[in-house]
C-alpha cells in the first residue's frame, strides 16, 4: 500500500511542458565561464623538471618520463587518485569464522596506481639500477606521477628507504633485496619468497616518543636461533600496514637496535601483527596508517645490537629526500590547476591570467615551484652520486636534504592555500581536488621529523662533521658574483653560523635554504626567473604573502616557462 508521504509533492500527474532550455535542460543551468576539465594534460610538461634531469645525468630517462607524464594526467589515472581517497582503507581485524587476520582491505584504484608506480621504478628499482642517474630518475618520476595523488607515494618510499638499511645485514639483504628492488606488485599478504615483488614498511615511532625514538619501549627478546628475536610493543603510526615486511625498532640487551619484521613467516604462517586500529588522520586518506601491536612477534635483527639509530639513518636520508619531493610535486600539481583556471575564467572583462594582480600571484607561486624542483632534483643528484662513492656529494647530501626538509615542506601550506584561493569558491569544493592537495601538504613537513627536529638536525651536523659545512659553502661558491643580493646573503649566513643556537636554528635553516635555491637558480634558470627570486627571497623587495613580486619583476618571462600551455 502507497502511504501518503510516498506519493509525489503535487497533485497533477499530467506530463509537464518542456523546460525552457529545451530537453536537455533548463535555460538556467546553461554552463559558462567554467573552466573545462584539465585532464587530459601532461604533467612533465615543466621546464624546471626537464632542465634539472638533464643537469642531474638522468637525461637518459626523459622518453619515459614524458610517457608517465601523459598517464599521470590521464582522465584515468586523475580519477584513480580521486577514488583511492574517497573510498579509504577499511580494517579487517577477523574473518567470518572469527580468525585473527589483521588485513586492510583498499579501493581498487589504490592497487591500479601502485601498480604504475612500482611497474615504473619508483619503489625499489633504482638499488638495482647501475646507470648513473638512476635515483635522479626515480626522484623526477615521482614528481610527475605524484599528480595522481599523494598516500600512495609513502609505501613507495619507504620500500626504497629500506634497501640501504637491509644492506647492514648482508645474509638478510641477499634474501629480500632482489623482490624489494622488483618492478612487480603483488598485493596480499603471502610467504616473501612465493611472491615476485615486496614492499617494505617502517615501524618507528611509539606513543611516549614520537620523533624521540630513544625512548621507545618494544622490547626484543634473543631466541636460540642467532639473530632471531622476539618483539613485545606497540607501534603508534605505522604506514601501509599490508605491506610484506617492516623494519622496525625495539630495545634488544645490547640498546636500540633495527629488526626486520615479515607479515608472513618462511614457514606460510601469519607473524602476529595485531592492527589496533586505523588513524582518522587529516589527509593522506588514501593510505591506511596503524597502531600494530607485537606480542610475541618473530623478527631479524639488522645491524648490530644497540645501534638502531644508526642503522635507520640511511633510510631518514631517503624518506626526507621524497617528502622534499612530495611537497614540490603538490605545488607543482596546484601551480597547474590554478593556471589552468585562470586561462579559463573571467571576471571583470577580461580572463583572470591577463589581469595584473593575479598574473603577479601566479608568477610568484611559480618561482617558489620551480626553486623547490631544483633543489629537490640537486638533492636527489647529490644522493645518486653518494651512493656510487663520492664523499663530497654524500656530505652536502647530509646536511641539504635535513635544510630542504625543513624548508621546502613547510612553503607547501601555505603556497597549496594560495593556489586554491586561485579557483575561489570552486576550489573550495571537494570535487576541485584542492581541498585533498590543501590538507596533504601540512603532513610532509611532520613526517619523517618535524620543522624542529629537521632544523636542529642541520646544527648537528655542522657540529659532528665539520665536512657538511664546507660543502655547503662550496655548493654556494659556484654562483659567487653572479648577483649581489644572493652574494650578500651567503656572507650573512658564514656570520650566522658562528652564532648558530638552537633557538635561532629556524632562521639559520631558512637563510641556508634560500640561498641554496637562489645558488641554483642564478646558475641555471632564465634571468627573469633569478633575478626575480633573488630580489623578493634575498633581497627583500616583497611582502608577506604570495603575489607581492615588485613592479620590476618579469612576469610574463616567469609565467610563459611556468605554465608554456596554451589554453
Amino acid at each position: 500500500m502507497t502511504t501518503r508521504a510516498q506519493e509525489p509533492p503535487y497533485e497533477s500527474h499530467e506530463p509537464s511542458e518542456e523546460p525552457p532550455g529545451g530537453p536537455e535542460g533548463y535555460a538556467t543551468h546553461d554552463v559558462t565561464n567554467q573552466p573545462p576539465p584539465l585532464a587530459p594534460y601532461d604533467a612533465s610538461d615543466d621546464a624546471a623538471l626537464l632542465e634539472g634531469v638533464r643537469r642531474e645525468g638522468a637525461g637518459w630517462a626523459e622518453d619515459g618520463l614524458r610517457r608517465l607524464g601523459r598517464r599521470a594526467g590521464s582522465a584515468e589515472a586523475q580519477e584513480w587518485g580521486d577514488l583511492a581517497n574517497r573510498h579509504e582503507p577499511v580494517l579487517r581485524t577477523h574473518d567470518r569464522y572469527g580468525n585473527r587476520i589483521d588485513e586492510v582491505e583498499y579501493h581498487p584504484s589504490w592497487h591500479h596506481l601502485m601498480r604504475v608506480a612500482v611497474g615504473e621504478g619508483l619503489a625499489g628499482a633504482p638499488w638495482a639500477d647501475d646507470r648513473p642517474g638512476a635515483h635522479v630518475a626515480r626522484t623526477a618520476g615521482g614528481l610527475v606521477w605524484g599528480h595522481t595523488e599523494a598516500g600512495h607515494g609513502c609505501p613507495t618510499s619507504m620500500t626504497y628507504a629500506a634497501v640501504p638499511a637491509l644492506r647492514a645485514q648482508p645474509e638478510l639483504a641477499k634474501v629480500y633485496e632482489p623482490l624489494l628492488t622488483s618492478r612487480a606488485y603483488e598485493p596480499g599478504l603471502r610467504t616473501p619468497a612465493d611472491k615476485r615483488g615486496l614492499l617494505a614498511g617502517m615501524g618507528m615511532t611509539e606513543k611516549q616518543g614520537g620523533s624521540d625514538v630513544r625512548t621507545n619501549t618494544t622490547t626484543a627478546t634473543a631466541t636460540a636461533e642467532p639473530g632471531v628475536y622476539t618483539l613485545r610493543g606497540h607501534k603508534w603510526f605505522t604506514s601501509a600496514p599490508m605491506c610484506d615486511v617492516f623494519l622496525v625498532l625495539a630495545r634488544a640487551a645490547g640498546g636500540l637496535s633495527c629488526f626486520l619484521v615479515p607479515r608472513v613467516l618462511p614457514d606460510g604462517t601469519r607473524n602476529t601483527f595485531r592492527i589496533q586500529r586505523l588513524k582518522d588522520k587529516l589527509g593522506n586518506r588514501s593510505n591506511a596508517s596503524s597502531e600494530p601491536e607485537f606480542d610475541g612477534t618473530v623478527a631479524w635483527l639488522v645491524g648490530p645490537e644497540g645501534q638502531g639509530v644508526k642503522t635507520i639513518i640511511e633510510m631518514v636520508n631517503c624518506t626526507r629526500l621524497d617528502c622534499v619531493m612530495s611537497s614540490a610535486t603538490l605545488m607543482r600539481k596546484t601551480l597547474v590547476e590554478a593556471g589552468h583556471h585562470a586561462r579559463h575564467r573571467s571576471a571583470f572583462g577580461a580572463r583572470l591570467v591577463d589581469q595584473p594582480l593575479m598574473r603577479n600571484v601566479l608568477a610568484d607561486l611559480a618561482l617558489e615551484s620551480e626553486a623547490a624542483t631544483a633543489l629537490t632534483l640537486r638533492l636527489a643528484g647529490a644522493a645518486d652520486r653518494a651512493v656510487r662513492g663520492d664523499a663530497g656529494e654524500a656530505a652536502f647530501r647530509r646536511i641539504a636534504t635535513a635544510v630542504g626538509k625543513y624548508w621546502v615542506t613547510k612553503r607547501g601550506p601555505a603556497f597549496t592555500a594560495e593556489a586554491l584561493e586561485c579557483l575561489g569558491g570552486n576550489g573550495y569544493v571537494e570535487e576541485s581536488g584542492m581541498p585533498r592537495h590543501y590538507r596533504e601538504a601540512p603532513l610532509l613537513s611532520i613526517w619523517e621529523g618535524s620543522g624542529n627536529v629537521n632544523a636542529l638536525d642541520v646544527l648537528r651536523a655542522l657540529r659532528r662533521s665539520p665536512a657538511t659545512a664546507h660543502a655547503l659553502f662550496g655548493e654556494l661558491a659556484l654562483a659567487r658574483g653572479a648577483d649581489a643580493r644572493l652574494d650578500a646573503a651567503v656572507a650573512r649566513l658564514e656570520t650566522g653560523l658562528g652564532e648558530a643556537s638552537e633557538a635561532g636554528a629556524r632562521r639559520l635553516v631558512e637563510l641556508m635554504a634560500l640561498t641554496l635555491q637562489g645558488s641554483l637558480l642564478v646558475r641555471h634558470a632564465p634571468p627573469a626567473v633569478a633575478d626575480a627570486f633573488c630580489a623578493t627571497r634575498l633581497g627583500g623587495d616583497w611582502g608577506h604573502a604570495f603575489g607581492t613580486l615588485p613592479d620590476s619583476a618579469g612576469l610574463d618571462g616567469i609565467l610563459a616557462r611556468a605554465l608554456p600551455v596554451a589554453g
